[in-house]
């Protein structure tokens, strides 16, 4: 099973967007995942139009059992390979600024008890490997620095840091990459960026291709080099409660190939680490 988490500082940039539609490349793709949302807006769960729970991810972190998980966790009207760990504005509560080491572990411990055979809700136990539902987690993180972010960066193997291109990039990227080199430092070795994806890029954008410049100049090879065009069907797909893989325009179609990349360096890096 791999983890990665969507992660941004500065609000507005479309994180949530990049958790979507990599979530939907990987359904398309038959790849059983889970989407957890961590973001106390709860726009995921409401994107992916999931079906009624008796428990959100805000209980699974008072309590990380197997009991919890079970009750969290939804089916998605998607794809059958895609389950969600439905989000709450309750989950705020669980974003103090100072946490604890045992609050930093809490979801990392919810995540280790996936293996129960009753959680894979609608993707079943044989679509991978035995005792593991789900091959792939995506977990999207509020725009802030506080437990809640801190727990998906102790809980990950992979962070896609997420900005857009404008004055504030290079500042947001910057402060996201000290956060997962903070949180290696403190326990998770396991934890690297997989890269920077530059979102809602509009072509012949003077201002646009400037701010990308300059991120590739301060973070090299760290910049991811396809971008995601700022296309309307991003929204229009949203507002559907469908993934941008489903809506059948040229300019979604375009977006849903920056996924389908972006999926298949996330799993190849996955790979490389085995090897």
């Amino acid at each position: 099973m791999q983890v990665v988490a969507t992660l941004s500082l500065k609000g507005g940039v479309g994180k949530t967007t990049v958790a979507l539609g990599l979530a939907g490349a990987a359904a398309a793709h038959g790849i059983p995942t889970l989407l957890v949302d961590l973001d106390p807006q709860a726009n995921t769960t409401i994107a992916t139009d999931v079906d009624p729970t008796t428990g959100t991810i805000a209980d699974v972190l008072d309590d990380p059992s197997r009991s919890s998980l079970r009750r969290a966790i939804a089916g998605s009207a998607w794809n059958e390979a895609l389950d969600v760990l439905v989000g709450t504005e309750q989950n705020e509560r669980h974003n103090h600024p100072d946490p604890s080491d045992k609050q930093l572990d809490r979801l990392r411990r919810a995540l280790s008890r996936l293996d129960d055979p009753d959680l894979g809700s609608r993707v079943g136990r044989t679509a991978t490997t035995p005792g593991d539902p789900y091959q792939l987690v995506i977990i999207d993180c509020p725009p802030s620095l506080g437990q809640l972010t801190r727990s998906a960066l102790a809980a990950a193997d992979r962070a896609i840091l997420v900005t857009d291109p404008t004055m504030f990039a290079v500042s947001g990227v910057q402060r996201a990459f000290d956060a997962v080199q903070s949180e290696r430092e403190r326990g998770n070795q396991e934890l690297q960026p997989l890269g920077v994806l530059v979102n809602r890029v509009r072509p012949r954008n003077i201002e646009h291709d400037y701010r990308i410049g300059e991120l590739r100049e301060l973070f090299g090879p760290l910049v991811f080099s396809s971008v995601l065009p700022d296309r309307s069907a991003v929204q229009q797909a949203q507002g559907a409660c469908l993934p941008i893989q489903a809506w059948d325009t040229p300019g979604a179609r375009e977006v849903s190939a920056v996924f389908t990349a972006l999926l298949g360096r996330l799993l190849r890096s996955r790979s490389r680490t085995r090897a």
